[in-house]
């Protein structure tokens, strides 16, 4: 068994932090205590004067699918041959080897949803992973965790210097609505055919994929920044009375009185860096406390690796900076991706019952000088602070 003694605890679903120990065994929080008295084979780590957080969690990024340091040969975060792929599987090309995972649960991000990037209309299935292993297989939270697609200046930039549809954001949504039209009836046909293999429409993986989607057992996950790109995937979705999370939402502090009628979880960011383009002319750290002012539940994104992974906790600082309550932060990298992933089951907080994923601080984690101590994940040490973290 491992025990935490004497650390201060971050408390992310009450908003308050109490000096506890916690008991860990096969992986999972057993006993969060005042006091737990230590048998003479348990590991003990002694976190006085120190913070004990839940591992953060970022709820949108491209970890492991576009190589560190290198170009072409690992660069798989876009099938670019066609712009309906929702066939594709983010779990078939997750490198962890990539030294990304690496600097990830160093700098306290234990957990991440990681899929395809937002060159295709549909691009594919997102996956929830931990952040450390050798195989992803074994890293896997939930596979599927969502179906990516994308709105605005992407699809139409890529495929329209090809003269290939689409070329305008109407071309994005009738692709987007022909796809799922069709996977729909594909679905009705595969119900109504029941076991007789002779009415059974012919395999196809594209509408297969999509199946969850209208079972609502998975999200679209929305790449949507402009005001109209967010209005046209509220519009799809609920034509097709699916679940959908919009993410990246740069525009939505201007059309939050809007917004606040829906009830769509949102994953801001990335917010720190260039406006490297039009539809990030409103980018700002103000977005996600102007969200939790409406009460929309929201989530902070790094996008990485627009911004590097293990900036997730800067991110959050720099959005307490700009407005957004502390505790409300740590939410936003914690319990509130969970939520939003359908994983609060799992993950998001300290939580007798829950896996074991807790990093220990030097001090304030939204502090730019606070360092990692000790990484846990699945109730296994994976990083101390006295290690090289090069």
């Amino acid at each position: 068994m491992l025990i935490i003694k004497n650390g201060t605890v971050l408390d992310v679903e009450k908003s308050k932090s109490v000096k506890m120990d916690i008991s860990i065994e096969d992986g999972k929080i057993v006993a969060i205590k005042k006091s737990i008295r230590a048998k003479k084979d348990d590991c003990v780590i002694d976190a006085e004067g120190k913070i004990v957080a839940p591992g953060f969690i970022d709820a949108h990024c491209h970890l492991g699918l576009m190589g560190d340091s290198v170009g072409f040969e690992n660069d798989d975060v876009n099938e670019k041959s066609d712009p309906i792929t929702p066939q594709m599987r983010a779990i078939d090309a997750l490198d962890p080897m990539d030294r990304v995972f690496k600097e990830a649960y160093q700098g306290g991000i234990t957990a991440v949803a990681t899929g395809p990037g937002s060159a295709n209309v549909i691009g594919g299935q997102f996956a929830a992973v931990k952040t450390f292993g050798k195989r992803i297989d074994k890293m896997i939270i939930k596979a599927p965790i969502a179906m990516k697609c994308a709105f605005g200046e992407n699809p139409k930039r890529f495929y329209g210097t090809k003269g290939k549809m689409p070329t305008t954001r109407m071309g994005t949504a009738a692709l987007m609505r022909e796809a799922l039209y069709k996977a729909k009836e594909y679905m009705e046909k595969l119900e109504a055919a029941g076991d007789d293999i002779s009415k059974k429409p012919a395999y196809d993986a594209r509408w297969e994929a999509l199946i969850p989607v209208f079972k609502k057992e998975i999200p679209l996950k929305a790449h949507a920044h402009k005001a109209n790109d967010i209005f046209t995937a509220i519009r799809i979705a609920k034509e097709f009375d699916v679940k959908m999370t919009l993410d990246h939402s740069t525009d939505a502090r201007c059309i939050v009185d809007e917004l606040a009628e829906e009830n769509f979880p949102m994953i801001v960011g990335p917010s720190l860096g260039h406006r490297t383009k039009v539809e990030l002319v409103n980018k700002s750290f103000k977005t996600a406390g102007v969200l939790n002012k409406a009460g929309i539940k929201m989530s902070i994104t790094t996008d990485s690796p627009v911004i590097p992974l293990h900036h997730l906790p800067l991110c959050a600082a720099l959005a307490v900076k700009d407005g957004l309550d502390k505790w409300e932060a740590l939410k936003a990298i914690s319990i509130n991706p969970a939520e939003i992933l359908g994983l609060e089951d799992r993950i998001g907080s300290i939580t007798v019952g829950k896996d074991a994923d807790i990093v220990i601080w030097s001090n304030d984690p939204l502090q730019v000088d606070a360092k990692v101590e000790y990484t846990i994940i699945d109730g296994k040490v994976v990083f101390s602070g006295e290690e090289d973290n090069e």
